[in-house]
């Protein structure tokens, strides 16, 4: 039987969901009391699937031990180590548990989760699909409901995080999304084209003690017809693939189709002000530049900022995911073929590459919106919310101000930007000046030297335009020409968050 034929614990049971978790916290199967039983080595290893480090780790008898190798390595413990610690017979009858003589074990994987403000949550997926549990990422199984990797702690990291009154989750899976927004949503509705990823929602969210979400079934925007929200989040199965094999991760669009319409629609169903984030895949096509692709997409009357986080040859990517599925460990034939039928889709539409990245879009009333399309593969350090939400903040700012009240206005370094000097050693001058963020998007941009100068003595106190003309003095420059010329660079780093507009 497979993982998505299992029948799935009753969610109409909140009492059940309640007494589980109010067991589980009292047995410290929490992200840090793994952390504590484990050891650093073995955590890292389970986030990695490996079991073994694990397995050691939970030899001992205590009851924590138990719940690891229950609920996260699926192994059967006998039904006397968990008696103590668990409301056995509740959890069997509510189908959280099943029986097998003497011996228990899980139908779920249930996966301890650390909110952003040290929330105790649980993710709950499919047996062997929790990452980092004991099955891995990969399944052949459709319709399988994956738990919490990389992109899902991603796209939560990257959400505006203000408070809101209806939020969104689009292709809601396990849940994570949904969890997150019922923290400063008043209202979150999550939506699948899997039926079977809404009851894991439901279980997700009751398990976390987080309110029930407004949860409806079908494809992409369909479920919530003409409502509006607004926070929109979105980890689509946005894998771009020779067809829909795999629920949770192909599209079943042509090439990067199921992308471009979410991107496109969303602006439709954003209220004024309103935020949507979506993690997307796009094609580098030859003859056309990745930029212009992915602007193409923006909605009118919507802001954009799209990052370009990864970029992958076509051989990479269908590697990529036929790893994930485990096709590397089937018949080499079979294998073969299904690589073949990659790089046919491939080949079929001019697609030389495949980027990865993040899509957030803001509803804005301004005659000219905002575009930026960047590629940024460096380390950034997350959560970046409100690193986005300034983001945006900026270009409001400086969508109002042209090049005189530029000059008219006061800025100030922001903090933990640092100036390095590159050049030959000895040399009197440097080759050139770089800026460095060690916050936020973490961003390294070249300045010359007035530039540098500029950055340096902004504190605030003093306009732009007197902070040029006292450099142009030094120097021995024309303040009308350098007037002239450094707004540009004023403006960009401005945007790039290494200046702070003062009382914006």
């Amino acid at each position: 039987m497979s993982n998505a034929s299992l029948p799935l614990p009753s969610s109409d049971r909140a009492d059940v969901a309640a007494s589980l978790r109010q067991a589980l916290l009292a047995a410290d199967f929490t992200a840090d009391g793994l952390l504590e039983l484990l050891g650093a080595p073995a955590y890292a290893a389970l986030a990695r699937s490996e079991t073994v480090p694990a397995l050691r780790a939970t030899r001992g008898d205590s009851g924590l031990a138990a719940l690891v190798r229950l609920f996260l390595l699926q192994e059967t413990v006998p039904h006397a180590r968990v008696a103590d610690v668990l409301p056995v017979d509740a959890l069997l009858e509510s189908r959280w548990l099943a029986g097998q003589g003497s011996e228990l074990r899980a139908t779920v994987d249930v996966r301890p989760y650390g909110g952003p403000n040290g929330e105790d949550w649980f993710i709950v997926s499919d047996l062997g699909c929790a990452v980092g549990g004991a099955g891995g990422i990969g399944s052949h199984d459709e319709g399988v409901v994956l738990g919490v990797g990389g992109a899902s702690t991603t796209l939560a990291g990257i959400t505006v995080r203000t408070p809101v009154d209806s939020a969104l989750d689009l292709g809601t899976g396990s849940g994570i999304q949904a969890l997150h927004a019922a923290q400063h949503a008043t209202r979150v509705t999550a939506t699948d084209l899997n039926p079977r990823a809404l009851e894991f929602t439901r279980l997700t969210l009751a398990l976390s003690g987080a309110p029930e979400a407004d949860l409806r079934e079908g494809s992409l925007f369909e479920p919530v017809g003409d409502e509006t929200y607004d926070l929109i989040v979105s980890n689509p199965p946005f894998v771009i693939s020779p067809g829909a094999r795999l629920t949770y991760r192909d599209g079943g669009m042509g090439g990067d189709d199921l992308c471009r319409s979410l991107v496109q629609e969303a602006g439709e169903r954003l209220n004024e002000g309103g935020y949507a984030h979506f993690l997307a895949n796009w094609q580098h096509v030859d003859g056309e530049e990745w930029q212009d692709r992915l602007r193409s997409w923006v909605p009118r009357g919507c802001d954009a900022w799209i990052v370009q986080r990864e970029v992958q040859d076509i051989t990479q990517y269908a590697e990529l995911w036929l790893r994930d599925a485990g096709d590397h460990r089937q018949d080499p034939t079979s294998y073969a073929r299904r690589y073949e039928a990659w790089l046919d889709e491939f080949e079929a539409r001019g697609t030389r590459a495949v980027g990865f990245g993040w899509i957030t879009l803001r509803k804005t009333g301004a005659a000219e919106p905002s575009v930026t399309v960047e590629e940024w593969p460096h380390p950034v350090e997350q959560p970046l919310g409100e690193t986005v939400q300034e983001f945006f903040d900026r270009q409001d700012y400086l969508r109002a101000h042209d090049d005189a009240a530029l000059l008219a206005g006061h800025f100030k370094l922001a903090d933990e930007v640092m100036q390095e000097q590159v050049g030959l050693p000895g040399a009197e001058d440097p080759e050139h000046v770089v800026l460095r963020q060690h916050r936020g998007m973490r961003r390294a941009t070249k300045v010359d030297t007035v530039g540098a100068g500029f950055a340096g003595v902004c504190d605030g106190s003093l306009s732009a335009g007197r902070i040029l003309d006292a450099i142009a003095q030094l120097v021995g420059e024309d303040p009308v020409l350098l007037r002239d010329r450094t707004p540009a660079q004023i403006r960009l780093l401005v945007e790039q968050g290494f200046l702070l507009p003062v009382g914006a």
